[in-house]
């Protein structure tokens, strides 16, 4: 009559049949080639358009305070801000559609977000400033 083994060792052997099982069942599942996706050529957060966003932002801010210079009407400011920035981001994407380049919706979308940002920033500072040294905010005497 043969010898039995220790229980020990008949469970070490079941353990190590069950996890090769378990690694060939996860090769099998997991490792098999899937067909690749083609990068995407516009992607949302690209380097070009971290450059639309500062672009339009700092155009709206210098439209805002090229307004302020003029008039005292701060919706007339944020309206001027906001105008330079999409205008230059608008005509940029069209001159781009006339096959100087590549127009994109994703560029006019951080344009667009660009703009907003800079109009909310400058009208922001703006208005801190006048909260700070207490300036009058109707007509200016010249």
């Amino acid at each position: 009559m043969a010898a039995r083994q220790p229980i020990e060792l008949r469970r070490s052997g079941k353990l190590r049949r069950s996890g090769a099982a378990l690694v060939a069942l996860a090769a099998t599942a997991f490792g098999h080639p899937r067909p690749l996706r083609a990068a995407d050529a516009d992607p949302w957060f690209g380097h070009d358009k971290l450059l639309h966003f500062e672009a339009t932002t700092s155009l709206a801010m210098v439209g805002y305070a090229g307004a302020a210079m003029i008039t005292v009407d701060r919706p007339t400011r944020v309206g001027a801000g906001a105008a330079l920035a999409l205008g230059v981001g608008i005509g940029k994407e069209l001159w781009d559609l006339d096959g100087h380049g590549d127009a994109s919706w994703r560029d006019l979308t951080w344009d667009l977000i660009g703009a907003t940002t800079g109009v909310l920033l400058a009208a922001a500072i703006d208005w801190s400033i006048h909260r700070i040294f207490d300036l009058p905010v109707g007509p200016r005497s010249r």
